[in-house]
């Protein structure tokens, strides 16, 4: 029997792993093993990652026998889990959340985030106590932190939260479920236990408001489409378990590590407080550089399809690399550089075709907001411990556990 080389789980902090580079050049459509004997196609330049990920002749139903799923074993699929399915159930399931992330409904958040991230930058530096307790004796002001805890976390976490109506006070229970659900050590009992957990929690939230209404993404869910019978109940509790886990856990994860890109690029950093009109494109480039969504979209051909003049039988699966694709010299001209000034038109940390993520307009705004708030409130920001220490390993999001700093 062939052997394959196994996909790459470990990578440098802010780089893909190197291995994609030297596959890109050499075989950029070639086989790797992910578990078992399950040896899908591995895609790794820009063009062709376009091209599957375009393609409806690839599916994304993690159903399908052979899928390439990130584990040999995992639970069965949710209802509601719309990302891993086909039309026509993608396309019911995914409409039903495009009036709460149009670009003009997340820019109606704006202030609120910007309001977020005063109050989380407050209790950071020790000035929201000590406003509280003015006129009376206070300590020495806070100077360092751990970034993650303080800042990067709990700001995408009370952005999900207000949108979709879920008490903040409940954060760390949600997020426990939803490290069990991107941990690669997870066995299928652990991801079926945090799922449930989960799922009763949204159930019994769902239920409340569809007693007690509120002005919230899950009062609208039951109002306007459970009531309806545009969806079940089951497919509402799916799909609000899919926002408030994806909708905080990968920003979350994206924002330790654009700070520490920009802390050791100080040229770049310069650059924005020099001109704050970048930090958009520079949110993209960031967004284009790291692609914390590093386990690549998994897809399965339901035909015979010739892809750069490879093969690729029904049947088989295909991991397109977006990191690798991200880092390809016919797509962005000195790829491996961090550049704030660049154009990143069809960056693919998103994802492309119509499993695109429905909530990248939050994503941008988030760091749109939070990346410069911070660096603004504190311009004398450093690191204080190597972020290296505590990356993430056997994750599907790459990231880091905490991020010392001082300022």
């Amino acid at each position: 029997m062939t052997t394959h080389p196994p996909l790459p789980t470990l990578r440098p902090l802010l780089d893909p792993s190197p291995e994609y580079a030297k596959w890109r050049a050499e075989e950029p459509i070639r086989r790797v093993t992910v578990w078992g004997d399950n040896s899908p196609w591995l895609v790794t330049r820009h063009e062709d990652a376009r091209a599957v990920l375009a393609d409806p002749r690839f599916s994304a139903d993690s159903t399908r026998d052979g899928f390439p799923g990130f584990r040999p074993q995992s639970p069965p699929r949710a209802p509601g889990q719309f990302f891993m399915m086909d039309p026509p159930d993608h396309t019911r399931l995914r409409r039903v959340l495009i009036p709460d992330f149009t670009f003009r409904r997340i820019e109606r958040l704006r202030p609120a985030i910007a309001r977020i991230c005063g109050e989380l930058l407050d209790a950071m530096t020790g000035e929201a106590d000590a406003v509280a307790g003015a006129g009376t004796a206070t300590t020495s002001p806070v100077t360092q932190a751990d970034l993650v805890e303080a800042y990067a976390l709990p700001l995408p976490s009370l952005v999900i939260c207000e949108l979709l109506g879920v008490p903040y006070e409940d954060h760390d229970f949600f997020q426990r479920q939803a490290r069990s659900f991107s941990s690669l050590a997870s066995g299928p009992e652990e991801m079926l236990a945090a799922r449930k957990a989960l799922h009763t929690y949204l159930g019994e939230l769902l239920a409340r408001r569809t007693r007690e209404p509120a002005d919230d993404l899950i009062s609208r869910l039951a109002r306007d489409r459970v009531a309806t019978g545009e969806v079940s109940a089951p497919e509402a509790v799916g799909i609000a378990s899919l926002l408030l886990v994806a909708g905080h856990e990968t920003t979350a994860n994206m924002f330790p590590l654009a700070v520490v890109a920009l802390l050791r690029h100080p040229g770049q950093l310069a650059a924005l407080r020099a001109d704050p009109g970048l930090w958009p494109a520079a949110v993209e480039e960031l967004l284009r550089h790291l692609t914390v969504a590093h386990s690549g979209l998994r897809r399965m051909a339901t035909e015979d399809v010739e892809v750069a003049g490879v093969r690729i039988r029904a049947g088989e699966g295909v991991i397109v690399a977006v990191q690798a694709a991200n880092r390809d010299s016919s797509a962005f001209a000195d790829p491996d550089t961090l550049d704030v000034r660049r154009d990143t038109t069809g960056h693919l940390a998103f994802g492309h075709g119509l499993h695109q993520c429905i909530g990248q307009s939050l994503a941008r705004a988030e760091l749109q907001v939070g990346l410069p708030a911070l660096f603004d409130r504190l311009p004398g920001l450093r690191l204080i411990a190597p972020p290296e220490n505590s990356a993430l390993t056997m994750s599907t999001i790459h990231g880091v556990r905490s991020l010392p700093v001082s300022w």
